[in-house]
């Protein structure tokens, strides 16, 4: 599985986290509607001339953009009287003609919000709430000035919140290339954090007070608490920032403060270390230090460290397919998607098992459930243990499903492909299979799940194709019939051998 998916599967599970169609108001309604619709033939032009708008792409079918749809709309309304009024379009990324529009702003899962700037030059991905208030207050700041004046006392108090990432630039005047820079990586970066400049450094509650800049000084609830640049080249003063802002050790509990940072965590390029154990746990303060100190070790080594509790952790280990009994553990994931597991771990043997980590001494650990000891239903059951065997070493042609268990539209998909399995019961030649892929590791680099239900088809020959078409019982079987190859294609003729 990709690195993104597996990415955004963890954090569903892992965070606080109808109608027949997209919208079906009224006519009254629809003709005060002010959520603008866009599509392939209106985008650029409509886009070309706004400097600022938000865009989501959506799809009639998903329930989450049907719960988005009154917030979205009632947020277009309050705000198509802010001054200046401010925009907000939706795009069916699910019509056959938009998804090539999909596909430029790479477009995953629906709703997918984008905000575009400078007429489409610029764009960022919505990271603000899905409530009509949220979406309010989240918008007019995106919209506004990149970086915030601090002037006052009350200015820093309201604007410098203990439990964010919060960056102010300190200068003696707000002009000159430093500022431009800083102006800059405001603008960049303002998706995820929050700018601001001031002239007195004495209006700031960390620091250096006497400091008259010109300094850019990163306040944070964890580590050092502060950090001062004094890098103004863009490029650079951004990936210090972004280096910043990954804490040593990403601590997981149910603190809501916290999920930012896990989200950060997740986004991270670098191999991902994860120890699980009771924070309730006597020696949880033992963990918490021998963990930090191999932390403090790696970093900056492309590695990254989270420690999380066992009570809020549920959803990671069902992820991983762990069992608390084998607490505390450790687990890595490397961007490969390659895991490798330590149950049982004791504080003194964290750096240890790292280091053989590091020294590729650590074999991989597959997640998988059982082979199944009876396979006999039309629609045979993979797991990531029989996986090559039955569909890379078969020599069959293998239609597969890609599974989620609480899916509604794998569900619905379930009789279908009882059906088509049953019509190809006769034929030797086509497996019909299905594989829980939130309970089974799946071969890296070969398959693109991005949502469930998704199908995929191999031929005898090794073909590989992914199934994108109508999800009816016709629909399934003339895929199949199209693709596959008939015993006498995949291998010689007998008098040829």
């Amino acid at each position: 599985m990709a690195i993104r998916v597996w990415i955004s599967l963890f954090l569903c599970v892992f965070a606080l986290l109808g109608s027949e169609s997209y919208a079906s108001e009224s006519e009254d309604t629809q003709s005060k509607e002010f959520v603008v619709t866009l599509d392939h033939s209106n985008f650029s032009d409509f886009v070309g001339r706004h400097k600022f708008i938000v865009v989501e792409f959506y799809a009639p079918w998903c329930g989450h953009c049907k719960k988005l749809v009154p917030e979205y709309e009632k947020a277009a309304q309050i705000l198509s009287q802010n001054d200046p009024p401010v925009v907000l379009a939706k795009v069916d990324a699910n019509e056959e003609q938009n998804k090539v529009l999909a596909s430029e702003f790479d477009i995953k899962g629906f709703p997918t919000l984008k905000i575009l700037r400078y007429g489409g030059s610029v764009v960022q991905d919505y990271k603000g709430p899905r409530e009509a208030d949220g979406i309010v207050s989240y918008v007019k700041k995106q919209s506004g000035p990149a970086s915030a004046e601090i002037k006052s006392s009350k200015d820093a108090e309201d604007f410098i919140d203990v439990n964010k990432i919060i960056i102010v630039g300190v200068f003696p005047e707000f002009s000159g290339e430093k500022f431009e820079n800083f102006t800059a990586v405001a603008e960049r970066l303002r998706a995820d954090y929050d700018f601001g400049h001031t002239s007195d450094a004495k209006l700031l509650p960390r620091g250096d007070l006497s400091v008259s800049g010109p300094v850019v000084r990163l306040f944070k609830p964890f580590d050092e608490l502060f950090v001062d640049f004094q890098e103004f080249d863009v490029d650079a003063l951004a990936k210090l920032v972004e280096e910043a802002t990954i804490p040593t050790v990403t601590v997981y509990n149910k603190d809501p403060n916290n999920h930012p940072f896990v989200v950060k965590f997740f986004n991270s390029q670098n191999a991902k270390v994860m120890l699980f154990v009771n924070f309730n746990n006597d020696l949880f303060d033992s963990f918490k230090s021998k963990y930090h100190e191999v932390a403090e070790q790696y970093k900056g080594n492309d590695i990254s460290f989270l420690i999380g509790d066992v009570e809020a952790s549920q959803g990671a280990f069902q992820y991983f397919g762990l069992k608390e009994d084998q607490t505390p553990l450790i687990i890595i994931q490397t961007n490969d998607g390659e895991k490798y597991l330590k149950p049982n771990v004791e504080p003194d043997h964290i750096a240890s098992w790292v280091k053989d980590f590091k020294d590729g001494k650590v074999k991989p650990f597959k997640k998988s459930e059982p082979i199944p000891e009876v396979n006999s239903e039309p629609v045979k059951v993979l797991v990531a243990d029989n996986f090559q065997d039955m569909v890379f070493n078969s020599g069959k042609n293998v239609l597969i499903e890609f599974y989620a268990p609480w899916c509604g539209h794998c569900k619905q998909l379930a009789p279908i492909l009882d059906e088509v399995a049953v019509s190809f019961e006769s034929d030797a030649d086509v497996i019909i299979a299905k594989i829980d892929a939130t309970a089974n590791d799946i071969p890296q680099g070969t398959f693109e799940v991005q949502g469930y239900p998704t199908l995929y088809f191999k031929s005898a020959s090794g073909k590989l194709l992914q199934h994108q078409g109508g999800r009816t019982k016709e629909d399934i079987i003339d895929f199949i019939q199209k693709n596959r190859d008939k015993a006498a294609e995949q291998a010689p003729a007998k008098d040829e051998l």
